[in-house]
C-alpha cells in the first residue's frame, strides 16, 4: 500500500478525483502522456490500496506534482546513507576518497552557485517541482563530504552542505512534508557545526523554530530560537541579526508573548543595515531590508491583533519585489488576517482570493493550510 501518496493527497485536502485532474493538469504543462481519465482513476485507487506498483514515470510526475521524495511517495522511512565498502571493496573506497580529495575551491562555488539556481526557482515558482533536483543536489554534497578526509576539504564542503540543506528544509516544510523538513534541518545543523560555522548553525535552528509552530509548540519554537543566538556565539552579521530578532518577534507573537514579540521587532530595526540591500554576501540565504522588515513587522502585530498591522502591511504590499511569490502569498495572508482583527471581511476575503492564487502557483500547502484556517473565521 502507498501510504505515502495517500498521505500527501490527504494533506491538500485532495479527493481521488482531484488528484486525477492534477495529473492531467501536470502532464497537459509538461507535455506528458497519460492514460485515459477512467483508467487514472482505476490506478490511484490501486497504487494506494498497493494493487498496482507506481511506474517511474508516474513517480516522476507524482514527486512533481506533490512535491515529495521517492521515500515518502511510497510511505518508507528514508534508506539510510549508502553503506560504506565492506571488506574487499578497498579498491572502490580508495577511489571515492581520492576523487572527493580533488574537490577544489571552484567545485564548491559551483555547489553554492547550484545551491542560488534553486533558491531563485523557489521564490519564483514554488519548492513542488523541485525535489528531484535538490534531493540530487543535496546527495551530491553528502557523498563529496562523506569521503573528504582532511578539514581544509571537508569545511568548505560542509557549508556548502550546511546552506542547501537549510533551503531544502524549508521547501520540504512549505510543501507538507514535515519530517524531511526536520531531517534536512538536522542535517544543516550538523554540517554547519562540521564546517565551524556559527551563522549558518543560527540560521538553520531558528528556521527549524518554525516547523515547531506549525506542529502548535510555539513555546518550545521560543526556546529554539533563543538557542539559536547562543549558537551563534556572538559571531553573527548585522543583518542576520536583525533577521533573527525579526523571526524571534513572529514566534513570540505566535506564543502569545506580546511585550517580548515588540522588544525583538525594535531590537531588529536597530540591528538592520541601512539602505537598500537586501542580500547578506557572508549569509547568501538571508534577504532582508526595512521593505522586508516593515512586512515582518506587520505580520507578527497581525498576530497579535494589533491595529497597526494593517498600515504596515499595506507599505510592504507596495515595496514587495513581484519576483517573490511565496512572500506574496503569505503577505496576503497577513493582510487577511489583521483585517479579520479589525471586522473587515470583506477586505479579509478579497486578500485571500489573492492568496489563494499564489498559493495555487507555488504549490505551496504551509500556505493552502493557513487560508484555510483564515477562511473558517468569515
Amino acid at each position: 500500500m502507498s501510504k505515502g501518496l495517500r498521505q500527501a493527497r490527504l494533506t491538500r485536502d485532495w479527493s481521488q478525483e482531484r488528484l486525477v485532474r492534477e495529473i492531467e493538469r501536470y502532464a497537459k504543462r509538461h507535455l506528458s502522456h497519460v492514460a485515459s481519465t477512467a483508467s487514472l482513476r482505476v490506478y490511484v485507487s490501486e497504487w494506494e490500496n498497493g494493487r498496482r506498483s507506481i511506474s517511474p514515470r508516474y513517480a516522476s510526475i507524482l514527486r512533481g506534482l506533490l512535491g515529495i521524495a521517492d521515500s515518502e511517495l511510497m510511505g518508507q522511512p528514508a534508506g539510510d546513507m549508502e553503506a560504506l565498502p565492506t571488506v574487499g571493496g578497498y579498491d572502490d573506497l580508495v577511489s571515492r576518497i581520492d576523487s572527493a580529495r580533488s574537490v577544489s575551491l571552484t567545485m564548491v562555488d559551483t555547489f553554492m552557485k547550484q545551491t542560488e539556481l534553486l533558491r531563485t526557482v523557489d521564490r519564483q515558482m514554488g519548492a513542488s517541482g523541485l525535489v528531484d533536483q535538490m534531493t540530487g543536489h543535496l546527495s551530491t554534497l553528502e557523498d563529496a563530504l562523506t569521503f573528504a578526509v582532511l578539514p581544509e576539504t571537508r569545511r568548505p564542503v560542509a557549508r556548502a552542505l550546511a546552506g542547501a540543506a537549510t533551503l531544502a528544509a524549508w521547501q520540504a516544510l512549505d510543501v507538507g512534508s514535515v519530517e524531511r523538513a526536520w531531517k534536512h534541518y538536522e542535517l544543516g545543523k550538523r554540517a554547519a557545526h562540521e564546517a565551524n560555522e556559527p551563522m549558518y548553525l543560527a540560521h538553520a535552528m531558528a528556521e527549524q523554530a518554525y516547523v515547531l509552530c506549525d506542529a502548535e509548540r510555539p513555546e518550545l519554537a521560543v526556546d529554539l530560537v533563543r538557542d539559536a543566538w547562543r549558537a551563534g556565539a556572538g559571531r553573527l552579521s548585522p543583518r542576520l541579526q536583525a533577521w533573527l530578532h525579526a523571526a524571534e518577534a513572529e514566534i513570540c507573537a505566535r506564543a502569545g508573548l506580546t511585550d517580548d514579540c515588540r522588544r525583538s521587532l525594535d531590537l531588529a530595526a536597530e540591528a538592520l543595515p541601512g539602505g537598500t540591500e537586501d542580500r547578506d554576501p557572508d549569509m547568501l540565504s538571508i534577504f532582508l531590508n526595512g521593505a522586508h522588515l516593515t512586512r515582518w513587522r506587520g505580520n507578527a502585530l497581525a498576530i497579535l491583533g494589533d491595529d497597526q498591522a494593517v498600515s504596515s502591511l499595506y507599505m510592504a504590499l507596495e515595496r514587495l519585489d513581484p519576483s517573490f511569490i511565496r512572500a506574496a502569498a503569505g503577505l496576503r495572508c497577513d493582510l487577511a488576517q489583521a483585517h479579520l482583527a479589525r471586522d473587515e471581511y470583506d477586505q479579509a476575503q478579497e486578500h485571500l482570493r489573492q492568496a489563494r492564487l499564489l498559493a495555487s502557483r507555488t504549490g505551496s500547502v504551509r500556505h493552502r493550510r493557513r487560508i484555510e484556517q483564515l477562511t473558517k473565521r468569515l
